[in-house]
């Protein structure tokens, strides 16, 4: 396992400073979770093209080549066998080689992806940094929680555009290619035209 990434795949893609939610039950998980926590390590999120998130006997397992880096950020056990874990997205990376462990854990040898540039956004895109900062205090939870990580970063396009990603209604598909884009500035404007297009901004 040594110098090999373990995998957690998922319905959906993570993205750099996104915050992930699980809830974890499945013993190859619970394993994975706990040496990550003793370790200190990471490991990454791939959203699936094929298959499910729980082990179905025969059924077949397919990802996207690109995924996220998951840095622990907690991990509480409110009862037996199950942890309900957060996580900060961190680093995208390439799967080069992937190979299935016995338990039906997936490890993966990977390249990392360099950092979006820190760009503020154009002044053309304004509206969806102002429509994104009204928006963020009617999405908290029952415990009064934001679904996003502070610091609020408004003057990153990257960050702005990664935001949004997460909350709009489109699929994991396009999900998973505004993520791959390696411009914030092209994902900020392609997040600003379809929110102009739904009328969320004019």
């Amino acid at each position: 396992m040594a110098g090999e990434l373990p995998l957690f795949p998922l319905q959906t893609p993570l993205f750099p400073g996104g915050l992930l939610g699980l809830t974890v039950f499945e013993a190859r998980y619970l394993d994975l979770i706990t040496a990550c926590l003793r370790s200190r390590r990471p490991f990454g999120v791939v959203a699936l093209r094929a298959g499910s998130e729980v082990r179905r006997s025969g059924e077949a397992v397919r990802f996207e080549p690109v995924g996220t880096l998951a840095e622990l950020i907690s991990a509480d056990s409110e009862q037996p066998g199950i942890l309900l874990v957060r996580c900060r997205g961190t680093t995208r990376f390439r799967v080069e080689a992937s190979r299935q462990q016995a338990d039906g854990l997936w490890l993966a040898h990977t390249h990392p992806i360099a950092d979006d540039a820190v760009l503020a956004p154009d002044e053309s895109l304004i509206d969806s940094v102002r429509a994104l900062a009204a928006t963020i205090p009617t999405l908290k939870n029952s415990k009064n929680e934001s679904p996003f990580l502070e610091p609020h970063r408004f003057d990153n396009a990257g960050w702005v555009a990664n935001r949004w990603c997460e909350i709009l209604p489109i699929s994991p598909a396009a999900k998973q290619k505004l993520m791959e884009l390696p411009d914030p500035a092209v994902r900020l404007e392609l997040v600003d035209d379809f929110l102009r297009s739904k009328g969320v901004i004019k």
